[in-house]
């Protein structure tokens, strides 16, 4: 079973963490990998290039000199392909990029990726990652303190918004901090470095290993948060 060490703020080690065999353990499947980071990337586009086929071009409806006579081609519009401000012969038309991967796909690579970040040691786990207030320079030395990740693309994903921690790290060209259900394989890949508290190990446990909905991990996440808080008072 796989396992990873479990950080504090100040970046030293607090307890080992067991991680879930069917999400962080996996082999990876680069083609299942390639397939839904291209679909992802292709999605992106906006497929709105356009141009003017010559019956679209203004102008041109006088034939521009006479049939015969000329020693010239015979001509019919003065936007045909051929003229300038002409019509454009096979240009590119608004279309749709949209590939579609299956939900099953989807998670296997995700769950492809964790678990090649856990097999690198590029999973950081904290015990929790709370700041009293938004300041760039407390999370310039939370991310100096943990290890090996100074200088790197570091990905921060929360259980829930916390807006002290997205406000401080907006700053960091290297930092990015997003909520765990926008969770994708490309901004995983991006990234050399992820960032996550226990919070977040175990909604991503829930939701892809044992299928709970997204809005259900979250529910279930407060729940116990509260639970805990209450039986600590």
């Amino acid at each position: 079973m796989p396992s990873t060490t479990v950080y504090n703020l100040a970046g030293e080690a607090v307890e080992q963490l067991e991680l879930s065999e069917q999400v962080f353990g996996v082999a990876p499947n680069m083609a299942v990998l390639h397939q839904v980071v291209t679909a992802q990337l292709v999605n992106r586009r906006q497929g709105n290039a356009s141009t003017k086929t010559r019956s679209e071009v203004a102008g041109g409806n006088k034939k521009p000199y006479r049939q015969k006579g000329t020693g010239r081609a015979r001509q019919g519009s003065t936007r045909a392909p051929q003229f300038r401000h002409g019509g454009t012969v096979f240009g590119p038309r608004p279309h749709t990029y949209h590939h579609d991967v299956p939900k099953k796909m989807r998670r296997l690579a995700i769950r492809s990726v964790l678990s090649d970040k856990v097999a690198n040691e590029s999973l950081i786990v904290l015990n929790d990652l709370v700041l009293d207030s938004p300041r760039t320079k407390d999370m310039l030395t939370i991310l100096s303190k943990l290890p090996n990740s100074a200088g790197k693309k570091v990905l921060m994903m929360l259980p829930q918004r916390d807006e002290n921690v997205v406000l401080s790290t907006r700053n960091i060209p290297t930092a990015k901090v997003q909520h765990v259900s926008s969770i994708n394989v490309v901004e995983l890949l991006k990234h050399d470095y992820v960032v996550m508290p226990v919070k977040t190990v175990r909604w991503i446990e829930m939701v892809f290993g044992e299928g709970l909905s997204a809005e259900e991990a979250t529910s279930r996440i407060v729940n116990e948060a509260a639970t805990s808080a209450e039986s600590e008072a």
